[in-house]
């Protein structure tokens, strides 16, 4: 399928972001009482009644797990409050100019486009304004990504559209504009407890150290994979729109507290 090649460029590229930005921190030795999932002694109830401040109709559980719950109104938003505002790092798009195209071609009399069906079955093209690349493929569909900002998705889009006009397709149009992800990242400006959050969220968390340095947690509602790292960096990925991120982040900053370290 169309999004199955760049699914596996997009998932090397999340690896690097977390490398290169990511710094790694080593998780200090503690003993067993004090990696309990409740927090060290004296921060369950002030953390719990931080949370409950948040979020008045929170239920307080016995074990304190939270349930993320989602904040209709963003000036009740945690980010609202802490000043904490995820960032957008990447929206990747697709379009469609309904037109089948020689790639061949395309890549020997366009610049800034390479072109190796041995490798990769699309032209790779790259522009400046907007910082993007595309990826064209034969069938006339459109992957771009790399773009800030929904508008500068669309911008290039348009771009590369009209490149491959005058590339001689003047029948090409830019058609089926959509949004198919966006990336973005925050820091909560505290270290947090992995192992612990994992145990305590299992049905959405998977936690393996060895293969992976972050938290995989897959939130519900809104339908967003957040990457969770010890550093108390987060990279959220997999929303639509923007308010997902910015939902997702607000559901996820109360129980985050719950597990700082």
């Amino acid at each position: 399928r169309l999004g199955s090649p760049f699914n596996v460029l997009f998932i090397l590229s999340i690896h690097w972001y977390s490398q290169i930005h990511i710094p790694k921190t080593r998780e200090r030795t503690m003993s067993l009482q004090q990696q309990q999932v409740y927090g060290r002694p004296g921060e369950q109830a002030n953390l719990q009644n931080q949370v409950n401040a948040a979020d008045p109709n929170r239920p307080n559980n016995a074990n304190n797990v939270a349930t993320p719950a989602p904040y209709p109104n963003m000036s009740n938003a945690p980010e609202a409050m802490h000043g904490i505002l995820p960032s957008i790092q990447n929206v990747v798009s697709t379009t469609n100019l309904s037109v089948a195209l020689d790639l061949k071609e395309i890549a020997m009399r366009a610049r800034n486009a390479e072109y190796n069906p041995k490798r990769f079955a699309a032209v790779v093209m790259r522009i400046r304004d907007p910082k993007t690349t595309a990826l064209i493929f034969s069938s006339g569909k459109i992957v771009v990504t790399g773009a800030k900002s929904e508008d500068a998705a669309k911008l290039a889009s348009r771009k590369y559209a009209r490149i491959v006009q005058k590339l001689g397709y003047e029948s090409a149009k830019f058609t089926e504009f959509k949004i198919q992800n966006i990336v973005a990242s925050v820091d909560v400006n505290f270290p947090v407890r992995l192992e612990p959050l994992a145990h305590a969220h299992n049905h959405f968390c998977s936690y393996e150290p060895e293969l992976f340095p972050g938290l995989i947690y897959r939130m519900l509602n809104p339908k967003v994979v957040l990457l969770i790292f010890v550093s108390g960096k987060v990279v959220l990925t997999g929303a639509k729109v923007r308010q997902e991120i910015y939902d997702a982040f607000n559901n996820i900053y109360p129980v985050l507290t719950l597990f700082r370290k």
